[in-house]
């Protein structure tokens, strides 16, 4: 919903929430439902409302549990019949430092400064540890904002006894925390406050009248950057930036101007602007993220243009680099298709206002900021939070790297004929195991993203995860695979549940990488082989159709399964005798397991 994109009018979201929920509900999405918790240090009412209202936007529909008013501590350190059967998927802990107990005062020397500091932060490292223990779930926890003043002015910062230099320490010990505990995350309502104002978010009236430590209006700011965390752990994310060239990343239109009339490099103040956001973008490489060219430009013109002597991004940064006249919705729908990712997954960036309307209005779910100002382009990328990291793998630190190894496959299929031939050409060799630890993050994330191929679409975190590997009555595979033209990574995973002699497979999912590449007979015979080993001799499989895996309908039935029943919504049961003579069914892999 186009109300609730950065730049957003937070007083708006506020006055018009009610309508704003009932209209995100009636937009028909598909939506996963998830539980959370508010542990509040102060009130908490508006700030579950209005985060309500990002998350039904990014396709999650909450269902909340709000503790009293300043009782976080106690719901989360005493037993609490209420909150363990709510049972949620993640805990947010909204406190602030109205919620510190106790600063250092200027009699202190520097060994009660250390005390007070280490009392402080062990009063939430206690809270965390036990919630982490009993509830297993992600935790989110708020760092701390600043003081709205300055006893001893400057020094404040500097010397151990202020306010400041006391919340910058504490907050680089949650910091700490968080580096070393993968399902702990900072909502850093420091840097929220500063950009909103500190003097504006620390508004007193709103604490003294209704006991909020922000200011209501600073409400849907917060929220904002908390969802964002949210969507992040739920694979909410965007995949690939689809960028315009001309008056987006230089100055000037190369078809006219010439490569060396662009505004570009530090020669020109606008010159500096455009090789800035061009720097902003190509680190976004190192996320993961896909970057690719939608441009209404000659492919030549195109490329002299990003051959630019100051220019950052080259040819080579872009997987996909699209140069004609076609309109550019089409061009999003072709580009979409060759990487295998749906366009929802994709960021389009262009100065000019029609083009956007047009791709807004006939791409659905690609997303469409408005960057009607080079000096501001960078600020309305960053903060609309599209790639919001909460977990960086191996994987996506190398996936530009992999989808330009999947154009050299797609090359290679052109010269053979016979199918099969091109796949042995491959030379493939998949690691199949049960979950690693050094994996977890990115099977994860696999649960998350993969939307096509997935069987159930549902949604794990980390912690979850990590349970499903911990525990003896589950059958856990990951798959890994790699070819000659280099390592796909985690591409494939499968979580099954034991009952008696059967089992019920919870989970399948590919990544769309690698489809058509007999990936999925590979894990097929390695399912069949732990099954046995667990003496399961049925496996039940299971398909729930939503918009976008129709792909795999027919799945189990290719795998050798029978339908066993199909309700009106389309969801169905699959059965697999397994029987004592199964021929493996994957001929080209090899498999290491």
């Amino acid at each position: 919903m186009k109300e609730l994109l950065y730049p957003f009018d937070g007083d708006y979201i506020i006055k018009k929430k009610k309508s704003i929920k009932k209209a995100l509900l009636e937009e028909n999405k598909t939506f996963t439902d998830k539980k959370i918790a508010i542990l509040g240090g102060s009130t908490t009412n508006d700030v579950r409302l209005i985060l309500e209202l990002f998350l039904l936007n990014y396709g999650i529909r909450p269902e909340f549990y709000e503790s009293e008013y300043n009782q976080y501590w106690q719901d989360a350190m005493f037993s609490n019949q209420e909150l363990e059967v709510f049972s949620p998927d993640i805990i947010y802990i909204h406190t602030t430092a109205r919620n510190i107990t106790e600063y250092p005062v200027l009699s202190d020397d520097a060994s009660a400064v250390e005390e007070k500091l280490a009392r402080q932060y062990r009063h939430f490292e206690q809270m965390w540890e036990r919630l982490g223990t009993v509830y297993r779930c992600p935790v989110i926890q708020n760092n701390f904002e600043y003081p709205g003043y300055r006893l001893m002015g400057n020094m404040e910062a500097s010397d151990i006894h202020g306010r400041i230099n006391f919340i910058t320490r504490l907050n680089l010990k949650f910091y700490e925390y968080a580096q070393t505990h993968k399902n702990f995350f900072i909502n850093d309502i420091n840097y929220v406050s500063s950009c909103y104002g500190l003097d504006r978010w620390l508004d007193d009236f709103y604490w003294h009248m209704y006991k909020y430590a922000l200011a209501v209006p600073a409400i849907p700011e917060l929220a904002h950057n908390l969802a964002r965390i949210i969507k992040s752990v739920y694979g909410k994310n965007k995949k690939a930036l689809v960028l315009d060239l001309d008056n987006t990343l230089w100055g000037g239109v190369v078809g006219d101007d010439g490569v060396e009339n662009l505004a570009l490099g530090q020669e020109v103040p606008m010159g500096q602007v455009y090789s800035e956001f061009q720097s902003y973008l190509k680190e976004h490489k190192d996320l993961g993220v896909l970057l690719n060219v939608n441009s209404k430009n000659d492919y030549e013109n195109a490329v002299a243009g990003l051959n630019h002597p100051d220019g950052v991004l080259k040819p080579e940064d872009f997987i996909v680099i699209m140069a004609n006249w076609n309109n550019k919705d089409k061009n999003i729908a072709d580009m979409a298709e060759l990487l295998n990712i749906m366009p929802d997954s994709m960021v389009f960036v262009d100065d000019n206002p029609a083009e956007r309307a047009i791709v807004e209005r006939t791409v659905q779910g690609v997303a469409v900021p408005v960057m009607d100002s080079p000096e501001n382009y960078i600020r309305v990328l960053d903060r609309a939070g599209y790639f919001e990291m909460t977990s960086l793998s191996a994987d996506d630190a190398k996936r530009n790297e992999m989808y330009k190894e999947n154009a050299k496959r797609a090359q290679l299929q052109l010269s053979y004929d016979n199918y099969e031939e091109y796949l042995i050409s491959l030379e493939m060799t998949a690691h199949i195991k049960a979950f690693e630890p050094v994996y977890m993050a990115r099977i994860a994330q696999l649960t998350n993203k993969s939307n096509q191929f997935n069987l159930t679409t549902k949604r794990y975190s980390q912690a979850d995860i990590e349970a499903f590997a911990a525990d003896d009555g589950y059958i856990t595979l990951y798959g890994k695979l790699e070819d000659k033209f280099g390592d796909n990574g985690v591409v494939s995973v499968v979580i099954g549940r034991i009952d008696g002699n059967e089992l019920h497979i919870d989970l399948w999912l590919m990544s769309c990488r690698v489809l058509k590449r007999d990936m999925e007979n590979a894990m097929m015979d390695m399912l069949v082989k732990r099954s046995l080993e667990h003496g399961v001799a049925r496996i039940r499989g299971y398909y729930f159709p939503t918009a976008k895996n129709g792909m795999v309908k027919e799945f189990y039935h290719t795998m050798g399964f029978a339908k066993e029943s199909e309700d009106e919504e389309g969801n169905s049961v699959w059965t697999f005798d397994i029987g004592i003579e199964y021929t493996n069914k994957n001929k080209v892999i090899k498999v290491v397991g």
